[in-house]
């Protein structure tokens, strides 16, 4: 959920209104290939996102789902909030045509209590993308082409002994391809109801050891309309480019330099709009040494900027980050991963009389130091232990630790445990932040804790047959010192961010992939989760309700169907049933979606696509819009 300058107030009002609530880029196979890569073959795709090193997706000991680039394309996905609806452990809400809500095992947030998403970090070639202000997404800002996209990475649990603090719930890890990947003219335009998006990229080689990438994309999406009927008038457009160079100086190096810049605008309900913009640019450098050792460097900057019409506020964040990672064996049993970084966001808030932050600017610093170490134990038995400390301005130094238990009892079965910490660290919107409504106020805690977890899971990931495989994870998260709001004494309600919610969540996440024909393939997936918060005893404003971190189902089923019918035609079907939003009135559904292909020829595909087919529109998340049926008719033009 946005973080909006001008409904502050609005959404501290109705909280008080509504009822109380009850209680990188490793080696992988070719994109184009990927399709015709047997069960088996596709387990030893290789990723970075469970160790920071390369690792096959079969050996690694976390509930580590890969989307790779050809369920990307067949699916019609045409953003990325869509991409991710096709792994199996995540929970994706769409709330109006640019927000979007991801999260991983619950805590979705609430819009009534001011809460909002903020336990899932989120990389896009190394870079973070979640803002600094409230730790959440914005998930209007980041957009690739989808045929850019090598593979996304998406860990369910948290992963901050590696990645930091907000990596609390998950780790989200979008990885495009190289430059020179796919040399020519590619163009990709695609309309109908609600939707148009229109793409078009240039690629080729500058020399032997120099490649090159630039691209420009426009998306638009029709408005939404409001749960009891009528237009939301919430239409947006977003106009984008960038470019990519990769230079190979030896068979030991790769230097990578990319960057994007982007502007957009979109309407709010009302007469009110807001202007989005940013850039952003990369420098990452890999080498190859000899002993399997490898060596990464990266620095990057990053600017975004959201503005509303008239006196209704806006802010900017510039951020700068660099890291360096060092991977190496120590003898014939320790493979090791180390490594560190610092991080400057700077910002500045223009607030409203009634929404804004004390002070309304800062520079945060961060900066943390991690080691990894997996011992072999024996040929079938290794352990993984880590530990970062990291470096917060708001609340000094954390500890996040990580041990995983790996047992391979034969090569096609990984059974794993694991016990980790994690934190998600203050924000300005926790520390900072001023609301006023009449005869009520929301502010900021300058004492405000960090949100902790302590996750202990087990699974397993096998592949039991050569055209079956599946992998499951039990896990039980226990939480502590979350945010809350609480009483102040004072004239009116005087009410501040406090940490008094405590208590525990439990579920399985579960998927599997099944080729009963070569051409067929099918997959699948379930969620279950249950939780339990309650108040600490210091609690004073019980009466908000335990749900105010998030209104999460219960279950979610996912099922697609992959077909290709002969050498020219693919179909692929993708459903999902999504449980009740409990305490928000949002009730169980079911969806639909797919995409229907046609090569013409090598160069020419013609496609027709849709989503949300079985209703003609419905409500996904709290205070959102009805979302409605969409149909998308497709051209696309490879070299």
């Amino acid at each position: 959920m946005r973080l909006s300058l001008a409904t502050g107030a609005l959404g501290l009002s109705l909280l008080l209104a509504s009822p109380a609530l009850s209680a990188d880029t490793a080696a992988a196979p070719a994109p184009d290939d990927l399709s015709d890569l047997s069960i088996e073959q596709l387990a030893q795709i290789k990723v970075r996102s469970a160790s920071k090193r390369e690792e096959s997706l079969s050996g690694a000991p976390t509930a580590l789902y890969v989307i790779d680039h050809d369920q990307i394309v067949r699916s019609g996905a045409v953003t990325i909030p869509e991409m991710l609806r096709l792994a199996p452990n995540l929970q994706v809400y769409q709330a109006s045509p640019s927000n979007w809500i991801v999260t991983a095992r619950g805590l979705n947030g609430l819009p009534f209590a001011q809460s909002f998403s903020n336990k899932l970090l989120v990389l896009v070639d190394g870079r973070t993308v979640y803002t600094p202000l409230f730790s959440g997404v914005y998930w209007d800002l980041p957009d690739v082409l989808p045929d850019d996209v090598e593979r996304i990475e998406v860990i369910s649990g948290p992963g901050a002994t590696l990645w930091g603090a907000n990596a609390v719930n998950g780790v989200i890890n979008i990885i495009t391809r190289d430059a020179g990947s796919a040399p020519g003219v590619y163009a990709d335009v695609r309309g109908g109801s609600i939707q148009q998006a229109a793409g078009v990229r240039l690629a080729g080689l500058l020399g032997d050891q120099l490649s090159y990438r630039v691209y420009a994309r426009a998306l638009r999406q029709d408005a939404a309309h409001l749960a009891g009927g009528g237009s939301a008038h919430d239409d947006w457009h977003r106009i984008g480019g960038g470019f990519r160079l990769d230079w190979t100086p030896s068979t030991r190096d790769q230097v990578t330099l990319q960057g994007d810049i982007f502007g957009g605008r979109e309407n709010l309900p009302g007469d009110g709009s807001e202007r989005i913009s940013g850039h952003n640019l990369v420098l990452r450098w890999n080498r190859d040494m000899d002993g399997d050792q490898h060596l990464q460097a990266q620095a990057f900057y990053d600017r975004i900027h959201r503005g509303e019409t008239g006196s209704s506020g806006s802010f900017h964040v510039n951020t700068y980050d660099v890291d360096v990672q060092h991977s190496f064996r120590l003898g014939s049993r320790h493979q090791l991963v180390w490594g560190g970084g610092a991080r400057v966001a700077s910002y500045e808030i223009d607030g409203t009389p009634t929404f804004f932050f004390e002070p309304d600017s800062r520079d945060l610093f961060l900066a943390n130091l991690f080691i990894q170490d997996t011992v072999e134990l024996t040929k079938a038995v290794s352990i993984t232990a880590g530990i970062k400390a990291e470096h917060d301005p708001y609340v000094g130094f954390s500890l996040l630790p990580d041990i995983r238990l790996a047992i391979t009892p034969n090569k096609s079965t990984l059974l794993w445990a694991a016990v980790s910490h994690a934190v998600r660290s203050p924000t300005p919107f926790d520390e900072d932040v001023r609301e006023i409504a009449p005869g009520v106020t929301l502010n900021g805690n300058r004492n405000f804790r960090t949100e902790k977890l302590t996750a202990y899971e087990v699974g397993i990931r096998a592949q039991p047959l050569a055209s079956l495989s599946f992998s499951a994870t039990g896990f039980y998260h226990d939480y502590d010192d979350l945010r809350s709001v609480e009483l102040l004494p004072g004239p009116g309600l005087n009410l501040v961010w406090g940490n008094q919610l405590a208590g525990h969540s439990y579920g399985l996440e579960a998927w599997a992939s099944f080729k009963p024909l070569d051409w067929w393939t099918l997959s699948g997936g379930a969620m279950l989760l249950k939780e339990k918060f309650h108040f600490k005893e210091a609690a004073t404003a019980p009466f908000i309700g335990t749900t105010q971190n998030g209104v999460d189902p219960g279950h979610q089923f996912t099922l697609r169907s992959s077909m290709d019918l002969g050498s020219s035609v693919m179909l692929d079907l993708n459903f999902r049933a999504v449980g009740k939003l409990k305490e928000a009135g949002i009730p169980a559904y079911a969806e639909l979606g797919g995409r229907l292909a046609w090569d013409v020829s090598d160069h020419l595909t013609l496609s027709l696509s849709g989503a949300n087919l079985l209703h003609r529109r419905h409500v996904e998340y709290s205070g959102g819009d009805a979302i409605s049926r969409k149909v998308l008719v497709g051209v696309e033009w490879r070299p």
